[in-house]
Formats: structure tokens, C-alpha cells, sequence
């Protein structure tokens, strides 16, 4: 029986690519008369051998670098051991009446595998990307509902040169807000869009008053054009972690045009970014 357990337990231990060659085991050589002390690369949690007239001694309350290894008389067996981060080792252990070795410094190298299996850390991985997709689809939906909604939070607007920038709604959801926004382009030249954020504005104290702008990163972003053509309006989702600011603040949202001027600063006021819809 102890046999049968140990040749499962090196089964599933080694947990190789089949596609890798199977390399012979080194043997190591033991008697009665003398002990012979393995060094390993690091702690031993678990030593077995597969036959009676094998013994593997290490110290099992307090984890060592060492196990000593005597054999009496009889077939050769084999001897599996297991590190403290896992990592396997196994050797043919035979009996010599006389010994040529009495000390075995192992290398990592010679591990045959990991007790854990390299799967789970790529299950792991699938389970993130499906976790992202599924994510993603979730704003990719619910952003598609707030377009097509024609709720509005207020009057919230901007214009320059036949360009329009507003706020359409702010709406609170689970752990983000999600900006609705469109861009209206009234004028007979296309918009060629460079950059459109959103940051938090601050006035620094002092003597000298100035104004400090923390830009907020979008987790998502759904439906930004790069070009708004003439008469034609767009409307599209910027996705953010809730965030609230206190009456001394205020969000900016600023549109810039590409080898343009037609730039605009749309200011909101902290009441309808603390009171989304």
C-alpha cells in the first residue's frame, strides 16, 4: 500500500509535458553501517522512499536543508522528496556494502517538477479575461441605453464658432458615473477632435490665486469620434469611478481641436456632479 501511494504521489507531482523527454533518475547509494546526508536547495517538508529497507530521516518539527539516508540489504526503491516552495526531487536509492559518497549537495536543477500545477495560474488568467469581457460588454450596453434615453440633468452647455459642447446627463451606477456628452457642429468645416477630458479644478491658496486641474482617467469610452463633419452631431459615454467634490471645486470638461482654435472649457458645477441622476 505504501508503495501504491508513493507512486501516485509522484505521478501527479512531476505534472511534466508529456512533449519532454522522460530523463532516468540518478541513483544514489546507501547501507547500514553510514549515513548519507542530502542537501537541498531549500527545506524539506516531505521525504518517502518506496521500500522498508530504505530510511529517510529529517527533522519534521522544525524544517532543515538536510535528510540522511541509511538502507539495509534488499531491491532497490526510490525516493521521492519535497521542498518547502514545492519543488520535487526524486532518485533510485540502492544498497552498496561500500559506499563512494556520503554527502549529496543537490542543485535546483535537478527538480523534476512542482507539486503545483502550472494550470491553475493560466485558469487564473482565462478567468481575468473573461471577467474583462464581461465588463466591458456591461458598459458597452448600458452606455448604448443612456444615448438612446433622453434624460437630461440640466442645462449644462458651451459654444464656440458654431461649435456645441454639453453635459446631456451625469448617471450614477453601481461604482461609476457615466457621462453623457454630445458635440454639435453647426459651422461648414468639418471638427477634427484632438483630445476631450475631464478634470477636477481647484484654486490653490495663497496670496497668489491660480487654479490647479487633476485630470480624471475614463475607465471606458464609448462612441468618441475622431471627426465631427459638418452639421452633424455626435453623442457619446465617458465612464469614471464615482468621485464627488466639495462647493470650492468644479469639473471642467475641455474640447480641442485638432490644428485648430476652436477650443472650448466646459465648467459643471459640483451640484451636478454630487447629485447625478
Amino acid at each position: 500500500m505504501k508503495t501504491y501511494i508513493l507512486f501516485l504521489v509522484f505521478i501527479l507531482a512531476v505534472g511534466k509535458a508529456s512533449a519532454q523527454a522522460i530523463k532516468p533518475l540518478d541513483t544514489i547509494y546507501a547501507n547500514d553501517l553510514k549515513n548519507v546526508a542530502l542537501f537541498f536547495p531549500a527545506p524539506i517538508r516531505q521525504g518517502i522512499t518506496g521500500s522498508d529497507n530504505f530510511v529517510f530521516t529529517y527533522n519534521r518539527e522544525k524544517e532543515q536543508y538536510f535528510g540522511l539516508l541509511q538502507a539495509k540489504p534488499g531491491k532497490e526503491s526510490n525516493l521521492l522528496v519535497v521542498n518547502r516552495n514545492g519543488s520535487v526531487f526524486s532518485y533510485i536509492v540502492k544498497y552498496k556494502k561500500q559506499l563512494d559518497r556520503l554527502n549529496y549537495f543537490i542543485p535546483k536543477a535537478k527538480s523534476i517538477g512542482n507539486e503545483k500545477p502550472i494550470v491553475a495560474d493560466s485558469a487564473k488568467v482565462d478567468v481575468s479575461k473573461t471577467e474583462l469581457r464581461n465588463e466591458v460588454y456591461y458598459y458597452e450596453k448600458f452606455c448604448s441605453y443612456l444615448i438612446d434615453r433622453k434624460q437630461r440633468i440640466g442645462r449644462i452647455k458651451k459654444r464656440n464658432e458654431g461649435i456645441i459642447l454639453s453635459v446631456e446627463n451625469i448617471v450614477f451606477d453601481k461604482e461609476e458615473l457615466y457621462f453623457v456628452i454630445q458635440i454639435e457642429n453647426r459651422s461648414t468645416l468639418d471638427y477634427d477632435l484632438n483630445f476631450l477630458n475631464l478634470s477636477v479644478e481647484t484654486r490653490k491658496k495663497g496670496k497668489k490665486k491660480s487654479l490647479q486641474h487633476i485630470y480624471q482617467e475614463p475607465i471606458f469610452k464609448y462612441n468618441l469620434p475622431s471627426k465631427i463633419a459638418e452639421n452633424e452631431t455626435v453623442r457619446l459615454v465617458y465612464v469614471l469611478p464615482k468621485f464627488s467634490i466639495s462647493n470650492d471645486r468644479r469639473a471642467v470638461l475641455e474640447l480641442n481641436e485638432k490644428n485648430g482654435e476652436r477650443n472650448l472649457k466646459l465648467k459643471i458645477s459640483h451640484k451636478f456632479i454630487n447629485n447625478p441622476n
